[in-house]
């Protein structure tokens, strides 16, 4: 129950902490920046809307929302699957990629500040283990067909 809790409220005072930060800082939430991340890094900065609703561990109608917001901001666009398996692609713009690179120093920081300056080389291995191998077995559970979309 200990570990429970302690889980639990650090995982929500980050989590608050870091969108504060980035809407003070880059008028971005902290889930936005995550979409905005996960754009960057993928291929062309474009991903499927299903692919990048899994990347973010949430609903589709969740990434739709913040691809809908982000695209009245000019950060992404939307564009329909050109010759391949039907589908929509968010694609990060050179709007939104400029104000990824001008929010990720203090977004950094900030990570720096409130998780990983706090715990111990020895501590940062523990949870990155022990959280890797829940994260893992939750996945295996949902199979492989088990995408974001349901739910």
């Amino acid at each position: 129950m200990k570990a429970w809790l302690a889980f639990f409220a650090a995982a929500a005072l980050v989590d608050r902490k870091l969108d504060q930060q980035l809407k003070d800082e880059a008028g971005l939430t902290h889930v936005q920046y995550e979409v905005l991340s996960r754009l960057s890094d993928a291929p062309d900065r474009e991903l499927r809307m299903t692919e990048l609703a899994d990347t973010l561990f949430t609903t589709q109608s969740g990434t739709t929302y913040q691809i809908s917001q982000l695209e009245k901001a000019g950060y992404v666009r939307r564009r329909e699957c050109r010759g391949g398996p039907r589908g929509v692609w968010a694609v990060l713009t050179d709007a939104g990629y400029d104000v990824l690179k001008q929010a990720a120093p203090g977004h950094v920081r900030a990570v720096r500040n409130l998780l990983i300056d706090v715990l111990t080389p020895d501590e940062r291995a523990a949870v990155a283990s022990g959280l890797g191998r829940v994260r893992d077995r939750i996945l295996a559970a949902q199979g492989p067909c088990a995408g974001s979309s349901s739910g």
